[in-house]
């Protein structure tokens, strides 16, 4: 085993430890939450290690990076999740490779995805990205849309072609309300992800939580959270 497998197996187990014992307490089972490896900066052999080790979802935020990336494994069976914030120009090289789009957060960006997955022939899923940071009729600080934005771009989801609307996205925001309150904001994403699913019971996905506070995403019901640091190491500085 290399030096870097080795590594990345270890840290694997760790963050594998952790959910299992996030799940015990919350008393859910533990394969009803799935991770993804988020693999921005880091190479695709480590995409290569990680498929190795078990891993079946990674997540990438920058196309430039990503769709290189997702071409040199091509041949790995592997979930693609694009879960930054998407230009209306990148669409169509997203949707290429990714199979989900998490950060799915104004009509516009649906219009485009529709588009592209039309084109290329393809029925990507997408998250509803909800910032919980931002008012009324605003995006968050972090891309996202409003709550009260949430059913009407959900709306538009559903009638779009090549577009399947999976569920919720979050990031724990760093102002307003919920700033350091990771556990509340989780929380209140689930009551929103409720109301969602009362007439489309099929988006259930719910993506909240990464290195710092999966437990409190697990707690609160995540179904799906997003771990970079704590697999891959402290990121590279990006020049």
């Amino acid at each position: 085993m290399t030096d870097r497998k080795a590594q990345l197996a270890a840290n694997l187990a760790q963050v594998e430890e952790r959910i299992s014992s996030a799940c015990a307490a919350a008393g859910r089972k533990r394969e009803d939450v799935t991770l993804i490896v988020v693999t921005k900066t880091y190479p695709a052999s480590d995409v290569r290690i990680l498929h190795e080790l078990g891993v079946r979802h990674v997540a990438e935020n920058r196309d430039q990076d990503a769709a290189p990336k997702a071409t040199a494994c091509a041949d790995l069976s592997l979930t693609w999740h694009f879960v930054g914030q998407l230009q209306t120009n990148k669409v169509r090289s997203v949707t290429s490779y990714a199979d989900v789009v998490q950060s799915v957060d104004r009509a516009k960006l649906v219009t485009a995805l529709s588009a592209a997955a039309v084109r290329a022939d393809r029925e990507l899923g997408c998250l509803i990205q909800v910032a919980l940071d931002a008012g009324s009729g605003e995006r968050g600080e972090r891309g996202g849309v409003a709550p009260d934005g949430v059913e009407e771009l959900a709306a538009a989801v559903d009638a779009a072609d090549g577009l399947r609307l999976d569920g919720l996205m979050t990031v724990a925001p760093l102002a307003g309300p919920f700033a350091g309150r990771q556990r509340a904001a989780f929380d209140r994403l689930m009551e929103i992800s409720s109301r969602l699913r009362v007439a489309r019971p099929a988006a259930n996905m719910v993506s909240a939580g990464m290195s710092g506070d999966l437990e409190d995403a697990v707690a609160a019901g995540a179904t799906h959270v997003r771990v970079g640091t704590a697999v891959l190491g402290d990121r590279p500085r990006l020049g």
